[in-house]
C-alpha cells in the first residue's frame, strides 16, 4: 500500500491525513495521552451504549404514557396533587408512568404510579443543577444525552400527557407535537392538562401562527385540553385502543 493511501476499516487517508501507527498499535499502546477518551469518536461508543441500555430495560415495560410537566412545582400546589392523581390513575387503568424522574411535577407523576402499584419509570438526565432522581422512581435510568433520553420518551409511550412547564416541558411537547405532525411517528394521542396555563399558548397558535400560514388548521388538531385527570386517561386509552385496532 503506498504511504500516500491509507484504509482503516470505512476510512480512506490520503496524502496529509495519513498515519505513522496503525489501529492496533494505538490500541495496544499503554503509554501516552488519555485524551483520547473525550473525542468525538469515543463519545459515539458511549451513545451507543446509552441506546442499548434504554432499549434493553425498556423492551418489557408494557403499554406506558410519559408524562412531561415542571421540575420546580412544589407539593402541595395544584398541578402538584393532579399529577400525582394522574399517575395514579393511568396505573389502575394499566398503565406505566414515564417521566423525567426528577423532582417537582416528575415526582408527582411516578409518585402516584408508585402509589398505586404500578411501574414508575424515570429517564433522568445530567444536569448540574437538579436531582437526578426522585425516590418514587422503580425503575430508572440516567442519561448523559438528551437525544437519546428523548429516544425512550417516544419510543416505548401510547401517548403523552404535558402538565404547566418551562423550556424543558415546551421543548419535549413541539417535538412530540412535530414527530405527530410530520408523520414520524403513529398519531400518538396528546393531553395538554390545565386549561389557564395552555390556553393562552394555543390562542397565539391559532391566531398567530396559523393565521400567517405556519400551521394548518389540522395541526391544532393533534392534541386536546383537560383540567380533568379521568378526562384525560379516558382519551389516552380510547385513542390508545383505536390505534391498536
Amino acid at each position: 500500500m503506498s504511504r500516500s493511501q491509507q484504509r482503516q476499516g470505512p476510512i480512506v487517508r490520503r496524502h496529509g491525513q495519513v498515519q505513522s501507527t496503525t489501529t492496533d498499535q494505538r490500541l495496544l499502546e499503554s503509554r501516552g495521552e488519555t485524551g483520547w477518551v473525550h473525542t468525538d469518536p469515543w463519545r459515539v461508543l458511549r451513545i451507543q451504549a446509552e441506546f442499548v441500555d434504554g432499549f434493553g430495560t425498556l423492551a418489557d415495560l408494557g403499554p406506558a404514557i410519559t408524562v412531561y410537566g415542571s421540575a420546580r412545582t412544589k407539593p402541595g400546589a395544584r398541578y402538584y396533587d393532579d399529577a400525582v392523581r394522574m399517575g395514579r390513575a393511568l396505573a389502575e387503568a394499566g398503565y406505566a408512568t414515564i417521566t423525567g424522574g426528577g423532582p417537582g411535577l416528575m415526582e408527582a407523576a411516578n409518585r402516584g404510579a408508585f402509589e398505586a402499584g404500578g411501574t414508575s419509570v424515570g429517564l433522568a438526565i445530567e444536569l448540574p443543577f437538579e436531582e437526578s432522581m426522585n425516590e418514587y422512581v422503580t425503575l430508572g435510568i440516567n442519561f448523559r444525552y438528551f437525544f437519546v433520553r428523548k429516544v425512550m420518551f417516544m419510543k416505548y409511550a401510547q401517548g403523552f400527557v404535558a402538565f404547566p412547564g418551562g423550556f424543558g416541558t415546551l421543548d419535549e411537547l413541539f417535538e412530540a407535537l412535530t414527530l405527530v405532525q410530520t408523520k414520524k411517528i403513529t398519531s400518538f394521542p396528546i393531553v395538554l392538562y390545565g386549561r389557564d396555563y395552555w390556553t393562552p399558548m394555543v390562542t397565539w397558535l391559532r391566531e398567530t401562527v396559523s393565521a400567517e400560514g405556519c400551521l394548518s388548521p389540522a395541526d391544532l388538531d393533534l392534541f386536546t385540553i383537560t383540567d380533568d385527570v379521568d378526562e384525560a386517561v379516558a382519551f389516552l386509552s380510547a385513542q390508545s385502543r383505536k390505534l391498536r385496532s
